[in-house]
C-alpha cells in the first residue's frame, strides 16, 4: 500500500452534508434508455456503473456554476465573480487571495468540496458494483474480464480527476479510495497536494494498460468515453505539477515519455478551425481527450441530455448579462474575461485567438448600442461595467436547434485537449535541454501566429496561457504555481506556501477537526 492518507467510504455514507446512497447503475448512458433490473450475471449491463460517474461529473460535480466561478476566480485571465463585485464579495476575498471567516465560512466553497467529493463517492460506488459484475464473469472468458478492467480504469480517471479538481483549489486534501471501512469518516486526515498527485499518477500508470489505444471519438460502447490517451495525458499534467520548477526533476521524464507516446501513436489532430473547436462542429473533434457531452437530440423542446446545463450550471452562467432584446445570446454574465487577458491576445497580434476567448458587446452603460459576432448575433451593452464575455462558452443562434433557446444547450464541455500534449511535451523538451519547437509550433500555426525557432520556457508558458485562456479548469493559475511565478503576476497580495490554495470549508473542518 502506498503511503497515502485515504479517506475510506463506501455505501450510503458521506462528508458533511454530502451522501451518495443510489444503486449508480440506475443513471442513463448517454442517448440509451435506463436500465431497470440488476443482473450482475448479465454482462450487457456491466457499462452502466461508469455511465453513472460520467453522468455524475456531466450534471453538477465538474459543471457546477459556483464550482466553475471559484476555479477560474484566481486567474488574472478573469476579471470578477459576478457581474457587480458587490453581487458576491467571497469570489473577491478568494481572488485577493484572502484566507479570513468569511471566505472559509463560504457556501460556495462547501458547495465545490461536495461536487469533487460526490464525484469520488461516486466513482468508488461504481467500483463496486463493477466487481460484483467482475464475481459473475466465467475464469475462462477473457473478453468480459478485459471489458471490466476498462470500465473499472474509465471510472479511476474520473475519480482521479475529481481528486486533481480538490486539490488545486483546497491544496492539502483527503483521498477518497474504495473501501467498506467507514469508521474513520470524521477521523481521516489530509494528504498532501503532493501526495495526492503521486496517487493519481499511481491510478493513470494502473489504468493505462487496460484502457484502449484509441481516440474518445473512436469508443464504441461510449463515445467520447476514456481512453489510454486521456490516462496518458492526466499523467503527464500531475507529473508536470510534481516536477515543478526543477529542470533536474525525473518526473519531466514522465511527462516526456507520456506526451511523446500520445503524440506518436498518431491518434490526434488539431481542429483546423480554433473558432469552432468550441462550438458543434468541435464536438469531440480530433484534439480531444476528454469532454462532457450534452445533447438536445435535436428536439426543440424537452430536458437535454445531461439535464443540469441550463440556467445556474455553465454555459448560460458565463453568457452575456444585460437587455439582449429577446435573443438567445444572453445568460448570468459571471466570471467575465479581464482586461488583462485582452491586452494579453491583442499585444501578441493573436487575432484568431483573441476573436474566439473574447465576446465583445455594446458600449458599457449604453444597452442599446451593440458588437455583432463573427457568427452574426448581436451582442448588446449593459450597465455592470462588463465589456466583454467569453467567447469559448458561446454558441451561436445558427448553430442551436430550431426552437431552442438555452445558452449552449447541445453542446459539449472541452476538459482535455491536444494542445496540451504539445505543449507540455515543448516544456519537458526545453527543461531537458532539447529542441521543442515541433510540437509548439504545431500549436501556434493553427493559431496563424509565425513559427519561433529555439523556444525557451517563458514562450512556451505564454503560448499556454494564449492557447487555454478562460478555459475553465484552472490551468493558468496552476502553471503560474508550478513555476514559481504567482508571486511575479499577482504581486504582494500572493504569500507563497499560503495563497497556492483555499481553505477547507469551515463545514468540513467542524465535522472533521483533522481538516485544520
Amino acid at each position: 500500500m502506498k503511503n497515502y492518507k485515504l479517506l475510506l467510504l463506501s455505501g450510503c455514507i458521506g462528508l458533511a452534508s454530502l451522501t451518495s446512497c443510489d444503486k449508480f447503475l440506475d443513471k442513463p448512458l448517454e442517448n440509451q434508455q435506463r436500465s431497470e433490473e440488476i443482473n450482475y450475471k448479465n454482462t450487457a449491463l456491466m457499462y452502466q456503473p461508469v455511465s453513472g460517474v460520467y453522468r455524475s461529473a456531466s450534471d453538477d460535480n465538474l459543471v457546477h456554476w459556483i464550482d466553475l466561478s471559484i476555479r477560474c476566480m484566481r486567474d488574472d485571465d478573469f476579471q470578477q465573480g459576478a457581474p457587480s463585485p458587490t453581487d458576491n464579495p467571497e469570489l473577491m476575498a478568494i481572488k485577493s487571495f484572502q484566507r479570513d471567516v468569511t471566505v472559509q465560512s463560504y457556501w460556495g466553497l462547501n458547495q465545490s468540496w461536495i461536487s469533487y467529493y460526490s464525484l469520488a463517492i461516486t466513482a468508488n460506488n461504481a467500483l463496486m458494483e463493477l466487481d460484483l459484475f467482475a464475481a459473475q464473469i466465467p475464469a475462462d472468458n477473457a473478453k468480459d474480464q478485459a471489458l471490466n478492467r476498462q470500465y473499472k480504469a474509465e471510472v479511476r480517471f474520473l475519480r482521479a480527476y475529481a481528486h486533481l479538481m480538490a486539490s488545486r483549489i483546497f491544496g492539502d486534501v483527503p483521498i477518497l479510495f474504495d473501501s467498506s471501512d467507514i469508521a474513520r469518516l470524521t477521523t481521516i486526515h489530509k494528504s498532501s497536494a503532493q501526495e495526492v498527485r503521486k496517487f493519481i499518477l499511481d491510478e493513470m500508470n494502473a489504468c493505462i494498460q487496460d484502457l484502449p489505444a484509441i481516440r474518445p471519438n473512436e469508443a464504441t460502447t461510449h463515445k467520447g468515453a476514456i481512453t489510454k490517451y486521456s490516462a496518458l495525458l492526466l499523467k503527464a499534467k500531475v507529473a508536470a505539477d510534481l516536477a515543478g520548477n526543477d529542470n533536474g526533476s525525473a518526473y519531466w521524464d514522465d511527462v516526456l515519455a507520456s506526451t511523446d507516446e500520445i503524440i506518436n501513436s498518431n491518434k490526434f489532430s488539431l481542429h483546423s478551425d480554433f473558432y469552432q473547436l468550441f462550438k458543434i462542429p468541435g464536438k469531440l473533434s480530433n484534439e480531444s481527450l476528454f469532454e462532457l457531452q450534452y445533447s438536445d437530440f435535436g428536439l426543440p423542446t424537452g430536458d437535454i441530455v445531461r439535464p443540469g446545463v441550463d440556467w445556474g450550471t455553465f454555459f448560460k452562467w458565463q453568457g452575456p448579462a444585460g437587455e439582449q432584446k429577446g435573443s438567445a445570446i444572453n445568460g448570468a454574465g459571471w466570471i467575465p474575461p479581464s482586461q488583462d487577458i485582452v491586452n494579453f491576445l491583442t499585444e501578441r497580434g493573436d487575432l484568431t485567438r483573441l476573436n474566439t476567448t473574447i465576446l465583445h458587446c455594446g458600449i458599457d452603460g449604453k444597452p442599446d448600442t451593440y458588437k455583432e459576432t463573427p457568427s452574426g448575433d448581436k451582442v448588446y451593452g449593459n450597465v455592470h461595467g462588463i465589456k466583454y464575455f467569453n467567447g469559448k462558452s458561446y454558441l451561436p443562434t445558427s448553430q442551436m436547434t430550431a426552437g431552442r433557446l438555452e445558452y449552449g444547450a447541445n453542446n459539449n464541455v472541452r476538459i482535455l485537449r491536444y494542445p496540451d500534449v504539445l505543449l507540455l511535451n515543448a516544456e519537458a523538451k526545453v527543461r531537458k535541454g532539447q529542441n521543442g519547437d515541433t510540437p509548439f509550433n504545431l500549436v501556434r500555426g493553427r493559431a496563424k501566429m509565425p513559427t519561433i525557432t529555439g523556444v525557451n520556457l517563458t514562450q512556451i508558458l505564454d503560448e499556454r496561457r494564449a492557447e487555454f485562456a478562460c478555459e475553465w479548469w484552472g490551468e493558468r493559475f496552476n502553471d503560474l504555481v508550478r513555476t514559481g511565478r504567482a508571486q511575479q503576476v499577482f504581486g504582494s497580495k500572493f504569500v507563497p506556501g499560503q495563497s497556492e490554495s483555499i481553505p477547507i470549508p469551515q463545514t468540513q473542518i467542524d465535522t472533521n477537526p483533522n481538516f485544520k
